[in-house]
């Protein structure tokens, strides 16, 4: 399984997931930072990366009508600030968390169309 980190996160988190051998990039580092949503979730499904966003509303509804259209995704991991806190404090957290769920689904493409909750 392959991630992509939308713009939100800290680029650390996606370094310390590299560091445990996961293949995973943040937005910010690839320049995709301006890209908006639906170009962002493009590119994902292009590279088979599942997308990490706070974004909830705007790729449900993505997804939803992409889904309409017969058209996929390469997977969507959402998180809340009240669950799941962006900042400093909490990027071992989202390390750990998201270091469980790649494990987890190591083969590439095990996300397809699926959304999940961290």
């Amino acid at each position: 399984m392959k991630l992509a980190l939308d713009h939100h996160y800290a680029t650390a988190i996606a370094v310390q997931l590299r560091e445990l051998g996961h293949d995973v990039v943040a937005a910010v580092e690839e320049g995709w930072e301006t890209e908006g949503d639906e170009a962002l979730l493009v590119i994902c499904e292009e590279q088979g990366r599942t997308l990490v966003t706070n974004n909830v509303g705007d790729f449900t509804v993505i997804a939803r009508r992409w889904a309409v259209e017969g058209r996929w995704h390469a997977g969507l991991v959402f998180t809340s600030d009240s669950s799941m806190p962006r900042g400093r404090g909490t990027i071992g957290r989202y390390v750990d968390a998201l270091d469980v769920l790649v494990r987890l689904h190591l083969k590439d493409g095990s996300f397809v169309d699926r959304s999940h909750w961290l």
